[in-house]
């Protein structure tokens, strides 16, 4: 039966990507780059087989946080480090930043405590901002983790909130304490041409 199970775990595939770099314009002069998160995979972990969202670098730090505070006395891989000097015109350096993300995330996936935060799940099959992933795996919302997931890109997460929010003194704003944007966020930003020069 253990050889099974195994052989089960063996078994299954977890497919990452970081592409597709978005330069985001937030105010006049102010911009960030966001990455697409396509995740492919078999593994009964994952509430979907195949899913897309956009985060920026300081949610993957947000990320990191989470899973630190959860497994203490596991090792947490690094993120590629923040460079004062990066710039996102400079496709090495975005190529580079994309890697390192995936080798992250890769990481993560290998160890069975940090692949079963909700956290972790929400941020990769969700898009839900950094306030509203909080939110919902503490349980402070009118939808649950696996709703939130399986309904990604619908009005559901919308509506619902909406109504929590009118009746809710405590509802989240369009940004986090830490300051975080998300990019479900109208002021977010629009995207500008991202430059390869």
């Amino acid at each position: 039966m253990e050889s099974m199970l195994e052989n089960l775990s063996n078994s299954d595939i977890i497919s990452i990507c970081v592409q597709d770099p978005r330069l985001l314009k937030d105010y006049l002069w102010h911009t960030h780059v966001d990455y697409e998160i396509c995740l492919h995979t078999n593994s009964m972990c994952f509430r979907k087989k195949s899913s897309c969202v956009r985060r920026r670098y300081s949610e993957f730090v947000w990320l990191r946080h989470c899973l630190e505070q959860n497994a203490l006395i596991i090792e947490l891989p690094k993120l590629p480090s923040r460079n004062p000097f990066f710039s996102s015109k400079n496709p090495g350096q975005v190529a580079q930043r994309m890697k390192g993300f995936e080798e992250f995330l890769e990481s993560i996936f290998e160890n069975p405590l940090l692949l079963s935060d909700s956290r972790l799940h929400l941020f990769l099959q969700s898009d839900l901002s950094i306030t509203r992933i909080e939110r919902c795996a503490s349980g402070k919302t009118r939808y649950t983790v696996a709703e939130a997931i399986q309904r990604c890109n619908s009005s559901f997460i919308s509506s619902s909130e909406d109504k929590a929010a009118s009746c809710d003194s405590d509802c989240e704003s369009s940004s986090s304490s830490t300051g975080c944007h998300s990019v479900d966020t109208p002021e977010q930003g629009t995207p500008v041409p991202f430059s390869e020069s």
